[in-house]
């Protein structure tokens, strides 16, 4: 009876063996989508930072000349030409705080949070945990991670 329990106690071992290693392959797994995740959301937030900045050099250029055109055409009608551009400065300063408003919620850091990973993790620390209470592994003092 000896040797048949020393061969149940050489399984338990071998089966924990592979269950830590297979643990460990997908921690590493999960890690590596959540990077990728990381890296995705950075590159895709550098690429529209580079647009805007574009965006915003050929756009002063074209404010610069609208403005201009603006304020000449105002002062044509009989208002004078400083109360010209202040009329023109104020309207080009609202629509400014409103693009400006609007480019800080498109750039907030919702998309550089890995939720797709973390949700992975979450639900194989939960299974694993299942497992081990099926089992009746836990009951035997095995902890898990």
């Amino acid at each position: 009876m000896g040797p048949r329990l020393d061969q149940g106690a050489e399984g338990t071992a071998s089966l924990l063996s592979e269950v830590v290693a297979g643990l460990g392959r997908l921690v590493k797994g999960e890690l590596a989508l959540a990077r990728a995740e990381a890296t995705e959301s950075v590159r895709s937030a550098g690429a529209g930072l580079v647009k805007v900045v574009g965006a915003v050099v050929v756009g002063l250029v074209g404010l610069n000349v609208l403005a201009g055109a603006a304020v000449a055409g105002l002062a044509t009608t009989g208002l004078g030409p400083a109360w010209a551009a202040v009329i023109v400065g104020g309207v080009l300063c609202a629509v400014a705080l409103a693009l400006a408003l609007a480019g800080k919620a498109a750039l907030s850091l919702r998309g550089l949070w890995p939720d797709r990973a973390l949700r992975g993790l979450r639900r194989d620390a939960a299974a694993v945990q299942a497992g081990l209470h099926d089992n009746g592994l836990q009951d035997k003092g095995v902890q898990h991670v």
